[in-house]
């Protein structure tokens, strides 16, 4: 699938003025021939098949609108990226898309081909960690930024950080720190807890980070039971973490496998005995089992569409994504929008599209306004300085409408709730 937004829109694009001409600068990656034409292409990666498919299909949504309104020069991306008039330079955005099912080695093929095709300037996307960290990889060896869409693992910026990527969402580290203190403060101290962890880089540290801040309040672990991504039948895990004693159920699958474990588990009458506890926000869960099932529960997330209440930005992104796609955005659709957003104003800042440049407009600290506030980059190891959004699931009769599943319970700064840039092992290659 190729597209560009600018034909959809009707709009013309403005003539591209440069800051620097191309031949200044030494040729790396696909610059300067893909930026050298009146349009620039960016390869999108995300599942549209498979576990993560609803997710993936939320976080395309919020890229083709952000690259919409980057063509058309929209007052939210404007509010985002003031040097926006339309198009990135002037030029338009085209996108290709490609779905990755999930799976590094064909997320990393089709990124591969938009490089070598297209002349990609970016490539985008993911909701599995595991693709997340192939394509560091592939961006740094090809010389290409990537932008991961979701990714939840501390290694994205930890160890597996690298030069050409930068992260927009929150991750295992700062959903532990947010989440342990209200769930000991609400559920008291010295409970024990049974962990359900998909087994790679995401539900490992999670896992991991959960235990070492919910140790804190006594909590110890009564069992860890390890299920391969796209498991079908929980039964076994479920009857060991049934049979464990366990106060609470944290519950680390993501997407369709956060949905059937969460189904299965009120089967086996988990749910009755146990507090269930999402350790990471997975996008429709609440619509996919029910209210029923999520009255009560606690979450971290990245974005919730009630926002709209608090910030100006939120409140304008909630009416324009309704207004193209009939429902209220999921935090997936919020930081697909944002990281091609945030892209377009340090290309903006950067006054160039060759790579080392615009790395150094995101490593410079920028602070830019947002759908949840004022955020940065830190330099250290390309992390977005960001809230955490604390939740708690409504009662059916606590809803005012049908999508109004969640209440904010905290918006925690994103800064205290990070560790040291280098404390998980981040460290940067070099830009050349």
């Amino acid at each position: 699938m190729l597209a560009g937004g600018a034909g959809l829109l009707g709009g013309l694009l403005l003539p591209w003025v440069p800051g620097a001409r191309a031949e200044e600068y030494a040729p790396i990656g696909t610059f300067p021939a893909g930026s050298s034409g009146s349009s620039v292409f960016v390869g999108i990666g995300v599942p549209r098949t498979g576990t993560y498919a609803a997710p993936g299909e939320d976080e395309l949504r919020g890229m083709m609108l952000a690259i919409e309104h980057i063509n058309g020069g929209n007052e939210l991306i404007r509010k985002i990226s003031p040097n926006t008039t339309k198009g990135v330079l002037g030029k338009e955005v085209k996108y290709g898309v490609a779905d990755t099912q999930a799976k590094p080695n064909t997320a990393v093929q089709a990124q591969s081909r938009f490089i070598s095709e297209n002349k990609a300037v970016l490539i985008t996307g993911s909701v599995s960690s595991a693709v997340a960290v192939a394509l560091n990889k592939l961006a740094e060896r090809e010389k290409v930024i990537y932008l991961p869409g979701i990714s939840g693992s501390n290694d994205t910026t930890g160890k597996d950080c690298v030069r050409y990527s930068f992260r927009e969402c929150f991750y295992a580290q700062t959903a532990a720190a947010a989440l342990a203190p209200t769930l000991i403060k609400s559920l008291g101290k010295n409970k024990k807890v049974a962990y359900l962890v998909p087994d790679y880089t995401y539900g490992h540290t999670v896992h991991q980070s959960m235990m070492e801040y919910l140790k804190k309040g006594g909590w110890t672990t009564a069992t860890s039971q390890v299920a391969p991504l796209g498991t079908a039948d929980y039964s076994s895990y479920l009857l060991n973490i049934a049979n464990s004693g366990a106060d609470v159920f944290v519950n680390i699958n993501f997407g369709n496998d956060a949905v059937q474990s969460v189904k299965q588990a009120k089967q086996f009458g988990i749910l009755q005995k146990q507090t269930l506890v999402i350790a990471y926000a997975s996008p429709f869960l609440a619509k996919e089992v029910g209210p029923e099932l999520t009255a009560g529960v606690y979450t971290p997330t990245d974005f919730w569409w009630t926002l709209e209440d608090r910030y100006p930005l939120a409140k304008m992104f909630v009416a324009e994504f309704e207004k193209k796609y009939g429902y209220k955005p999921e935090w997936s659709a919020n930081a697909g929008y944002m990281q091609l957003a945030m892209w377009a104003e340090a290309v903006e800042r950067a006054k160039t599209f060759y790579p080392p440049a615009v790395i150094k407009a995101y490593e410079a600290g920028q602070k830019v306004d947002s759908t949840v506030g004022e955020v940065y980059f830190r330099a250290a190891d390309h992390q977005l300085v960001r809230p955490v959004i604390v939740m708690r699931g409504k009662k059916p009769s606590e809803m005012k409408t049908s999508d109004d599943y969640w209440d904010v319970l905290e918006v925690l700064p994103g800064a205290p709730l990070m560790q040291a840039p280098d404390a998980f092992g981040c460290k940067l290659g070099s830009y050349t």
